[in-house]
């Protein structure tokens, strides 16, 4: 059985009715562009994808990279996918056309990247890292980083990655020990190690830039003392071309369940007396700095476990499709022919949780990046700064919620395989284990959890918080028009109310009892996430609605849009439920694990 890449219809169905991505055209920045020329780039990426990514996905996956002491070893048709990628232009598509790129807008460029992440989620890591690093440097470097770093960052020449974690510290960055010591250049030589750096060291491009994480010495302690390094593996001359060695030093691989072609590395630097680098902005405001490649991480790992989550979906879909076995209970007659599994009842409800959370997080995900492309090109400095809110709000769910429910959806494709489903011969034992790394990477669920409840829920008098309830509202108003949505307008304001409840609870008993009013705060990620995407749902439901509407609608689109509607029945009658007992438990700050001493265990 073929593998799909994505629905393109979705797609369509999401950038072009959900979120209006042709309006972007009225904004002076891609007035040169078309619909034409999104719906190309498009194409590019999804021929890239099937004929250089997708085509090694379970060769990667079989043959990770492996060190022999000396050099890395990475299969060749990775280095060939890359170059793929960077001779397109997706490495520089973002930028404007006077710095040599496309000048496209982010939500073309992700919606590419959904594509090459679901040929292959290994190896879209290295240009996925790589371009978070150059944003970092266009951002904050200085003009001559900029112009030594960027040109061959952007061609491919050049890779980078994020260096954040130490051994004993994990999440604890305030707690980083790699030390960088000032040099009479203006230059510093750091000394630490860092671990799981995914893409710390590979053989497909020229070099790497590292955009470290150090602490210069006498800096105070706590975050307030971290600085920004970009420190590349071979030093770069003036005029370009590579220089000596750095003081980089791959200590060795670490082998992971999942995303195996991507490397994940031990880096030691300093092993030799310093490795040279060179200070990013400001001294102590590297964490500052950093948030922004995090929060851009953040953004394409919930992208990534939606696309996985997708992929496992579209494949047992084809395969329920197709795969004839039993009969309805009603049917007693042993003679009769045995009908496809869809026809099952149970295998339809796995289908369309699948659905419900696949191309949920699809379409969450790519309104986050379309609240990224508000904050930068919106046409006012209000609207501007009301998406940057909102995004920023919501940050924490757009990476965990795909990360938990796309694994979710795997789970369940592999459960309509039944026997076929967890052997190698069908790729969606692959897809859970590739996925399963995503509710770790870029923090895991009880980061993001105390984020969202003791930072960005009251950030700005929690002006996030009151968007998002003004956004729910006009989406609200939108589907009482529609009769077929009525009936799921009071259970999303309930689902709402219940959310602003549990909050403003919380948050009244913070101060005093911090620690406990945090301790169960995964579960108000949860129950916050639910609310969200009810409300995800239900704007995909008017669009389809709005759909319907068309006399002259076509058949397939027809099937498409009753899709979306029952897609959006499920989740507001089946998931968002649950929040009344995730609010009961909050609200009473029930307290057993908390309680729960060590030495019980």
């Amino acid at each position: 059985m073929s593998t799909t890449l994505l629905n393109s219809r979705d797609l369509e169905f999401l950038l072009y009715e959900l979120l209006d991505t042709e309006a972007l055209l009225n904004r002076p920045r891609y007035q040169d562009h078309s619909r034409e020329v999104f719906n190309a780039t498009l194409d590019t990426a999804k021929t890239i994808s099937e004929r250089y990514f997708a085509n090694h996905n379970a060769k990667g996956d079989a043959n990770e990279p492996h060190f022999d002491g000396k050099d890395i070893h990475i299969i060749p048709e990775t280095k060939i996918a890359w170059d793929a990628l960077a001779e397109a232009g997706f490495l520089s598509a973002h930028y404007d056309a006077d710095e040599d790129g496309l000048q496209l807008p982010e939500i073309v460029l992700r919606a590419s990247m959904a594509y090459f992440n679901a040929g292959n989620i290994a190896s879209s890591g290295y240009p996925f890292l790589s371009i978070g690093a150059a944003n970092l440097i266009h951002s904050f470097g200085s003009a001559e980083q900029k112009a030594l770093f960027l040109p061959p960052m952007r061609e491919g020449r050049f890779a980078g990655t994020m260096a954040l974690t130490e051994p004993n510290q994990g999440s604890a960055l305030a707690d980083i020990t790699t030390t960088a010591k000032p040099c009479a250049d203006g230059s510093y030589l750091i000394s630490g190690q860092k671990m799981y750096i995914s893409g710390g060291d590979q053989n497909i491009t020229e070099n790497i830039v590292h955009m470290v994480l150090a602490r210069i010495d006498g800096a105070p302690m706590g975050t307030k003392g971290i600085s920004l390094f970009i420190c590349p593996k071979f030093l770069v001359n003036p005029d370009g071309s590579l220089g000596e060695r750095n003081d980089v030093a791959l200590a060795g691989l670490l082998h992971k369940m999942g995303y195996r072609n991507t490397t994940s590395t031990v880096l030691n630097f300093g092993e030799n007396g310093g490795a040279k680098a060179f200070l990013v902005g400001e001294p102590h405001k590297g964490l500052q700095y950093m948030f922004q490649m995090m929060n851009e991480a953040r953004i394409g790992v919930g992208l990534g476990a939606a696309v996985l989550g997708y992929q496992g979906y579209i494949y047992s879909l084809n395969y329920a499709k197709e795969r004839p076995q039993g009969r309805l209970p009603s049917n007693k007659d042993p003679k009769s022919a045995q009908i496809n599994i869809i026809e099952h009842a149970d295998v339809r409800r796995m289908l369309l949780a699948q659905k419900s959370y696949a191309e949920g997080a699809l379409a969450l995900c790519l309104y986050a990046t379309s609240l990224y492309e508000d904050s930068r090109t919106a046409d006012t400095e209000n609207q501007r700064q009301q998406a940057f809110l909102l995004l920023d709000l919501i940050t924490p769910i757009v990476k965990s919620w795909p990360s938990k429910y796309g694994l979710k959806a795997n789970e369940l494709a592999i459960q309509v395989l039944g026997g076929a489903g967890y052997i190698r011969e069908y790729p969606v034992e692959q897809y859970y284990r590739d996925n399963r790394l995503n509710p770790i990477h870029e923090g895991t669920e009880a980061i993001h959890g105390i984020d969202i409840l003791c930072r960005k829920v009251l950030l700005n008098n929690s002006a996030g918080l009151i968007l998002f309830n003004e956004a729910v509202s006009a989406t609200l108003s939108d589907a009482s028009t529609y009769q077929d949505l009525k009936d799921l307008i009071q259970p999303v304001a309930d689902g709402v109310q219940t959310l602003n409840t549990v909050t403003t609870t919380l948050l009244g008993n913070m101060a005093e009892h911090t620690d406990l009013s945090l301790a169960n705060a995964t579960i108000y990620l949860d129950l916050f996430g639910r609310v969200l995407m009810s409300w995800i749902w239900l704007k995909q439901a008017v669009c389809a609605a709005r759909g319907l509407e068309n006399t002259s609608v076509h058949e397939a689109d027809k099937n498409f849009y009753m899709g979306k509607l029952q897609a959006t029945r499920f989740y507001i009658q089946w998931e968002l439920p649950e929040i009344g007992p995730q609010a009961d438990l909050l609200c009473r700050f029930d307290d057993v694990p908390f309680k729960m001493q060590a030495d019980w265990f």
